[in-house]
């Protein structure tokens, strides 16, 4: 909670040297030189203020202390108490980190949120950063930016301060990466919505308060009958159908919902009617900037779990990691991080300066997802017998990350979409 006030009451981080809260913050980090993600310093980051590590420092300690002793436990039970720790990040303010402060947010900009991405990125595993992820930048920044003050207060506030749990309801069985098909429809009848349809793949989804619903609310072209609503889940008619077992992401729990003339009242609606499709691509800019940042860290600490490993496990009497093949092979995943980060770093600035970047967003998420997957596979390898158990952490990751080249949009969606902005998708024959 001193968190939250301290920085809550400096929002205005470009001034920051005239409060001696802040300072406090301050002399924790840049006392002398830390190194964040890689190779990141403090005194000299191109992005990241000294107010940024602190942040980062307080959400290090409380996934130490609180996350990851249980992270196997969780991973075990298939779930973890959303609300438990969704209040305890709420109660420090990371859950609302570039969300208004007149609703239980920091005020911060965007690259906050990138920095608490990176940190929770230390957690051991995929599935509890991806749940806290939909919970600050997947369910909630359309809800910020065009919600009404209601809304905002009845929704937003307690997302932010970790009294409820979000979910986002956008993908179908035959919709996932293709939004503009989904079969989900809100029909108005007086000052209500009647919602009939099902949604899946829902993270957080058995334990969620609301769901930010995408659905028709017309008959109009597809990209422009769509709205977000506010949906409680504890509606009547809303069916949790099945908790879905998945190959990875254990610990967070992925249900499929059918909706049964479910009746919502229409002030939930998010911003206008038939914006939602906008909306929801405007927040994927942001969902999928955040999931980069995120397995950044998680690839950084499997290369060096793999380096401590391959040093002292021994094969042809020399260390794993003396055969040139596979110190080669390590260097050249981390020269591949630090591009990676370096673009999502660029993308971040731009953004946060009211620049559209959904075209380095999505680049930055192709090149996340596919990377993750060569560093999964390359350091399990040199693991050998042990990275084929559940005993290490880069089998889980292994298991986790492959999500990435397919939830939030799949790579061959994130190369449409580069490929429109390159203009190099094949045009449709003019109309006679």
């Amino acid at each position: 909670m001193a968190l939250r006030l301290n920085l809550a009451a400096s929002r205005n981080f470009s001034k920051l040297t005239s409060f001696s809260s802040t300072r406090k913050l301050t002399e924790n980090v840049s006392s002398k030189p830390k190194t964040a993600s890689g190779s990141e310093i403090t005194a000299d980051h191109l992005l990241y203020t000294p107010e940024h590590f602190a942040l980062k420092e307080s959400l290090k300690k409380i996934i130490n202390q609180d996350i990851n002793p249980y992270v196997d436990q969780w991973e075990a039970e298939g779930i973890f108490p959303a609300h438990k720790v969704f209040k305890l990040l709420g109660n420090a303010g990371f859950l609302g980190v570039n969300k208004p402060v007149e609703y239980g947010g920091l005020g911060l900009d965007f690259s906050y949120s990138i920095a608490v991405s990176e940190e929770l990125g230390n957690i051991r595993c995929g599935g509890i950063p991806m749940a806290i992820g939909v919970q600050t930048d997947m369910a909630t920044p359309a809800l910020a930016r065009f919600g009404s003050e209601e809304l905002k207060k009845e929704f937003l506030l307690p997302s932010i301060m970790g009294d409820k749990v979000a979910c986002l309801g956008v993908s179908e069985v035959g919709a996932g990466s293709d939004v503009a098909t989904i079969k989900t429809n809100a029909v108005r009848k007086g000052d209500e919505y009647v919602v009939n349809g099902g949604k899946m793949w829902t993270t957080n989804g058995t334990q969620a308060d609301w769901m930010c619903l995408l659905a028709n609310t017309s008959d109009g072209p597809s990209h422009k009958n769509k709205s977000l609503i506010c949906l409680p889940m504890n509606s009547p008619g809303v069916h949790i159908a099945r908790k879905i077992d998945k190959m990875g992401m254990w610990s967070s729990d992925t249900a499929e919902v059918f909706f049964d003339d479910v009746r919502v009242p229409c002030k939930n609606l998010i911003g206008q009617e038939g914006m939602g499709f906008t909306y929801q691509m405007l927040q994927f800019q942001e969902e999928r900037l955040w999931a980069c940042g995120n397995i950044l860290t998680m690839m950084d600490n499997i290369i060096q779990e793999t380096i401590q490993y391959t040093r002292q496990r021994k094969i042809f009497k020399m260390p794993v990691l003396y055969h040139q093949s596979v110190h080669f092979r390590l260097a050249e995943l981390e020269t591949e991080i630090e591009l990676l980060r370096s673009l999502l770093h660029r993308s971040t600035a731009l953004y946060i300066k009211g620049n559209d970047v959904t075209k380095l967003a999505s680049m930055a998420k192709l090149k996340a997802g596919r990377l993750s997957r060569e560093v999964g596979d390359s350091c399990l390898q040199y693991w050998g017998g042990m990275g084929y158990t559940s005993d290490v952490l880069v089998s889980r990751f292994y298991r986790d990350a492959r999500l990435l080249s397919i939830g939030g949009g799949a790579d061959e969606v994130m190369l449409s979409i580069i490929c429109k902005y390159m203009d190099t998708l094949p045009k449709p024959p003019p109309k006679k």
